[in-house]
């Protein structure tokens, strides 16, 4: 049996033992909430929300500051992420789509996934 769960990344793993979190999930996708403020990404949940809870919960995570993203650990470059999900729909900030709208928070989200998963392609 294979352990599922969410995952809080505060330190970089590799690219395979995220297609490991993948696996445990829907094979080829891992789906993951970043904290632009603190730096973190959880990832492995069923839903964006269930890692956006867990952030808010467990290391006092703004929602405001969470975006949600996809993680192809198969793909590189920008096929390795896509900006898909609907805790990212924030009208009150200017994001009203279920992209990430603000090129300077896409580009920060890029750079925090880089950091926390090695070889990313990103």
């Amino acid at each position: 049996m294979v352990a599922m769960g969410i995952y809080v990344l505060k330190e970089a793993i590799s690219r395979a033992r995220l297609q490991e979190i993948a696996k445990e999930r829907f094979g080829d996708l891992v789906k993951g909430v970043v904290d632009t403020e603190q730096r973190i990404l959880a990832v492995g949940a069923e839903l964006h929300v269930d890692a956006a809870v867990e952030l808010q919960e467990k290391e006092n995570s703004k929602s405001e500051q969470l975006w949600g993203i996809n993680l192809y650990p198969a793909e590189t470059g920008e096929a390795f992420i896509e900006f898909d999900s609907m805790i990212n729909l924030k009208p009150a900030l200017g994001n009203r789509t279920r992209e990430v709208d603000d090129a300077v928070t896409r580009e920060r989200i890029k750079v925090i996934v880089r950091d926390l998963v090695k070889d990313s392609g990103l």
